[in-house]
This record gives structure tokens, sequence and C-alpha cells, in this order.
């Protein structure tokens, strides 16, 4: 999906330390969840509902998508 600039205000991390290989995460209109790459801000972007984004911060947060130690 493309989310126009006009329908989204987009925001990298606080954690992000300026760098330009980030994503962008907007909080869209009707209550889904928009991210992006910030080095292709006209490209697609992912859309999630509330409760997609809600189980998936839940799961970065808990170390339960950390990539195994190989």
């Amino acid at each position: 999906m493309t989310v126009g600039s006009s329908d989204a205000q987009w925001f990298k991390s606080s954690y992000s330390g300026g760098n330009d290989e980030c994503v962008e995460v907007a909080w869209l209109g009707d209550g889904r969840v928009g991210i992006r790459d910030s080095k292709n801000p006209v490209g697609p972007a992912l859309v999630f509902t509330t409760g997609e984004w809600s189980v998936f911060t839940a799961g970065v947060r808990g170390g339960g998508l950390d990539r195994p130690a190989v």
C-alpha cells in the first residue's frame, strides 16, 4: 500500500541516531499504523491494524523477535 504524505505524518524513532537507514512510522487517521523505509519515502508502506501493531511491538520489547545466536 502506498500512503501519501498528505495522509500521514511520518517519524523516526528517537533511537535512530539520525542516520538514513531507518524505518519510519505514521499513525494513520483510521486507526492503522504505517511503516516505511526512510530511504524510499514514496515507495510502498506496510500497514498494520492497532491490534497487529500492539502484538508486534510487545514482541520486540519482550525479545521475542531477537535473532538467535549462531
